[in-house]
């Protein structure tokens, strides 16, 4: 509707003279009383100009040039709004894009030709994935799919965290476990990974070599068997919630010396320092931060010799501007919500555009069955597994119970509200207004031989003028707009509400409107609404990645 809109203001605007640098937006009322939709152009360049609003708007209304039967009225509220209110007609004559685009409505070109990388997951290869981490894998699918609907060439990455010292505490666990297998009386430090898989990948080794490596003080071994059994795990995983990625970018390379003998990460503290933004004291090398503005250096490599997570993280984003992306997005937990501006700052330092880079944090997920929540924790093995949630409510509730709250809020993911088949879940609420359109649609063909697609006359739907009709017909012209708004926002949780929305309105439609027993041309024109609904809700659930069940 914005396509629609915008142009026909702006040559109004320029025909009444008014002269102002301020964009002209369009936005929907909450109350209907002040129209479909709303521009505050002349309450802005009134401002600008020093003129009355009111008396803007007055001038820029007779410029307005709409084609036939499309706005039913026009007028000014308030400090200058300008007001519009569609005809029935153009709502129900819009409504049959819907039914033309199908699959593609919604899309946009606004990323042709532009290539996007979307980072999530990138969970430490240490131990099986929590649900925690599923928020984060679920809200980066649904953004790479938000993207790929405005023609971005999309890149999913999950950057593999396989250096470190986690990974030699991972190391350190498994070879310990192998050790008692072999007869060994071990302590077991508390600081090291206790949970069963642990013991179950020195099973592994112990099964492969027996009692050979007992005594070895090398850790490689037992660090790359952990890594393979726990990544393919993690991979399972993520597939079962039809999360994929599209390469992997192992960390290790950045510690890799090249054909010079410098590593990526030394040549961070080498360009940083040019630029003379590093400092040495305490035995470890520093962001100077401070210069800044900060209270606080940021160490970069400690003590111990040990990089901090900084230091490849800006290592790893400067390969993101090699490769050539126009658009950057990191999808983090919030334990991140300290480190990501500092890597900014030092791209900001060493000449990159940082305007490319979007940053999504989602913030920590518990679980709570009648209503007693957990604590988690990896390293003690007591963490709740995305896999068993997964089994408990289905993929479908656990994608989409992860982003029907905002990233910036706390989510708590109520387990027996996920299983409830009834309208309190929004997850079975979804499905049965998509299955209810598919039954009614295979009862409309048995009765009255319905078949759109051999007789299309997609045109019977400017007879509908019912208001549950138009409200229905005016919210799916609300589907492209947003998908734009949750792009812009990083926040699939939009779409979930606007689906939630979508359907509350057809329940409404199908319960006020006879459908099968009204007239001829308008059940067929009640069918082709309900058609358009049921695309609707399929372009939204391919969003954000769930199921479309035709029968429930």
């Amino acid at each position: 509707m914005h396509e629609f809109f915008l142009p026909v203001i702006a040559r109004a605007v320029e025909a009444a003279g008014i002269v102002t640098e301020n964009p002209i937006r369009i936005e929907q009322p909450a109350d209907k009383k002040f129209g479909d939709f709303s521009t505050n152009i002349a309450f802005l360049a009134a401002k600008e100009l020093r003129k009355n609003p009111r008396e803007l708007a007055q001038q820029i209304i007779p410029h307005l040039s709409f084609p036939p039967d499309t706005i039913a009225k026009i007028d000014v509220a308030g400090a200058g709004f300008i007001n519009f209110y569609l005809t029935p007609v153009f709502i129900m004559q819009s409504v049959e894009q819907v039914l033309l685009q199908t699959d593609r409505y919604g899309e946009g070109a606004s990323g042709k030709g532009k290539r996007a990388i979307v980072e999530y997951v990138s969970a430490n290869p240490t131990g099986p994935l929590t649900i925690g981490r599923g928020r984060g894998g679920v809200l980066g699918d649904c953004i790479a799919n938000l993207y790929a609907t405005q023609g971005y060439d999309i890149t999913r990455e999950y950057y593999f965290n396989d250096a470190g010292r986690q990974m030699q505490i991972l190391g350190e666990s498994v070879k310990l476990r192998y050790q008692e297998l072999c007869g060994r009386v071990i302590e077991f430090p508390a600081t090291h990974y206790q949970g069963d898989y642990i013991r179950e990948i020195a099973e592994q080794v112990f099964k492969d070599h027996g009692a050979a490596l007992a005594d070895t003080e090398e850790i490689e071994l037992f660090k790359n068997t952990a890594e393979s059994i726990i990544f393919s795990a993690i991979r399972a995983t993520l597939e079962r919630l039809g999360i994929r990625h599209d390469s992997f970018f192992n960390e290790h390379t950045l510690y890799t010396p090249d054909e010079t003998g410098t590593t990526a990460n030394q040549r961070v503290i080498e360009a940083l320092g040019e630029k003379g933004f590093i400092s040495s004291y305490d035995g470890a090398t520093w962001f100077m931060t401070t210069k800044l503005g900060q209270e606080k250096d940021k160490v970069l490599i400690k003590s111990t010799g040990e990089p901090s997570y900084r230091l490849p993280d800006i290592a790893y984003h400067l390969t993101k501007y090699q490769r050539g992306f126009d658009v950057i997005v990191n999808v983090f937990g919030a334990d991140h919500i300290d480190e990501y501006p500092d890597v900014i700052e030092a791209l900001k330092i060493l000449g990159k555009d940082t305007s490319r880079i979007r940053i999504a944090i989602n913030q920590f997920v518990t679980t709570t069955v009648d209503g007693q929540s957990v604590k988690m924790s990896t390293r003690k093995g007591n963490a709740d597994l995305l896999d068993d949630l997964i089994d408990d409510v289905g993929a479908d509730a656990t994608r989409l119970f992860f982003i029907m709250r905002g990233k910036d809020s706390h989510l708590n993911f109520d387990v027996e509200l996920a299983k409830k088949q009834s309208r309190e879940n929004p997850v079975f609420y979804l499905h049965y207004a998509h299955a209810r359109i598919c039954s009614l649609l295979r009862l409309a063909k048995q009765e009255i031989g319905f078949d759109p697609h051999s007789d299309p006359d997609y045109h019977l739907l400017r007879l509908l003028d019912n208001p549950a009709e138009i409200q229905l017909g005016f919210a799916l012209l609300d589907y492209p707009d947003m998908i734009t708004t949750s792009l812009r926002l990083l926040e699939p949780q939009k779409m979930v509400e606007y689906l939630h929305s979508l359907a509350e309105l057809f329940h409404r439609f199908y319960q006020e409107c006879p459908i099968l027993k009204a007239e001829p041309e308008i059940a067929r024109a009640r069918l082709f609404l309900s058609l358009a609904t049921r695309q609707v809700l399929r372009n939204g659930f391919r969003v954000l990645g769930v199921s479309a069940p035709e029968s429930m």
